[in-house]
């Protein structure tokens, strides 16, 4: 009550876990106009360009359906559709660019005639301000696009240079059944949480070309927009965004590790419980207390092996990895110090597990 001006910039791009789009794109949209029903203020949309009824994914038919319950109120609105938004803070599809763009050794070559645009985040926040200031009038809908169009490899390309690296000399294409799999895997990811930018919708996105025609901006009075050279020309490609570029490509396979490693500990140790109870009684406990022993420190492994694989979950059990791997360490060199010199390190071997854990914790920052 009492706002001028009402932004909503809220999106999802597939259901999951943590999203659902019904609620995010078309619930939302219709408590907004209820709420702001009868009232001056204006409600400036931020969807995205491309959305329509018959269009491949529900993420853009649901913001149509969301766009259109706009459109059909009574209030004061503009629809704002910008394409590939580019900014200094890289998460799902951009942040998938990079790492795209920092592989190492070789390049993929991934749907070689899809079209993108994009948009610098300063110049979409700057359109904003401009529909919010009245200049341009209300009730419109226009796309936020540059003027120029690229190939998504030229895409990649200009932002591999812009990381600093070599051109590659090798680029393989990527069998479209190997990204369907891809696909399908991240979908199914996204139920235990994980908001993968290579989920179906994004894929599918992304075959079909990001792209729009600004000339509805551009005919309302609205500057034209900086193209891609000039966006990642504004913003630094310093050591950070190298690391991160890289370090985005190992975090899953990370995770991945570490719960395969924590949970074949598990299950090896209730399949050989009585040699691992051994090692126990060996040093003076009941057999009794060592299979229980065993045991709990077996369902304990496989939990934590299991419960990483969550995302709400993945820190919490990364630290409890660190917790455990301690209390083995310090127990085993008070009970059975003997395994230090153990030749094939079963001791040893723990502390660099300990390490991809508290990695993989300090790696996982939102936005």
């Amino acid at each position: 009550k009492g706002a001028d001006v009402v932004v909503n910039a809220s999106g999802a791009l597939q259901d999951g876990l943590r999203d659902d789009l019904k609620g995010i794109h078309e619930a939302a949209v219709s408590n907004l106009i209820e709420a702001l029903g009868g009232s001056s203020a204006l409600l400036i949309q931020i969807s995205a360009a491309g959305v329509g009824d018959e269009a491949p994914t529900e993420f853009f038919r649901s913001k149509a359906r969301g766009d259109a319950a706009i459109e059909q109120s009574d209030l004061n609105w503009i629809i704002l559709r910008p394409v590939l938004v580019l900014g200094p803070q890289a998460y799902g599809g951009t942040a998938l660019l990079r790492a795209c763009a920092a592989f190492p050794g070789f390049g993929f070559s991934i749907y070689p005639n899809a079209t993108i645009q994009t948009i610098f985040v300063e110049d979409l926040a700057k359109a904003v301000v401009l529909a919010a200031s009245g200049k341009l009038g209300t009730r419109f809908v226009a796309d936020l696009a540059e003027g120029e169009r690229s190939s998504f490899q030229e895409l990649v390309a200009k932002t591999r240079e812009w990381l600093g690296y070599k051109p590659w000399k090798l680029t393989l294409p990527v069998p479209a059944i190997a990204l369907r799999v891809v696909s399908r895997v991240a979908d199914g990811l996204s139920w235990l949480g994980w908001r993968s930018p290579l989920r179906t919708n994004a894929l599918v996105s992304l075959k079909n070309g990001i792209a729009g025609n600004p000339s509805t901006w551009l005919e309302r009075g609205g500057a034209p927009f900086r193209p891609l050279t000039e966006t990642l020309a504004l913003l630094p490609a310093t050591a950070q965004e190298r690391v991160f570029a890289r370090a985005y490509l190992l975090l899953p396979i990370s995770i991945g590790v570490l719960s395969l490693f924590w949970f074949l500990s598990g299950l090896i140790g209730l399949i050989g419980l009585s040699q691992a109870a051994s090692l126990l009684t060996d040093a003076g406990f009941t057999k009794g207390f060592a299979r229980a022993s065993v045991v709990a420190g077996s369902v304990a492994d496989l939990g934590l092996g299991l419960g990483v694989l969550k995302r709400a979950w993945t820190r919490w059990s990364c630290l409890g990895m660190i917790a455990v791997s301690a209390f083995y360490l310090i127990a085993a060199t008070i009970f059975v110090p003997g395994l230090w010199g153990d030749p094939l390190g079963p001791l040893v071997k723990v502390l660099p597990s300990m390490m991809l854990a508290l990695m993989v914790a300090l790696m996982l920052e939102r936005r």
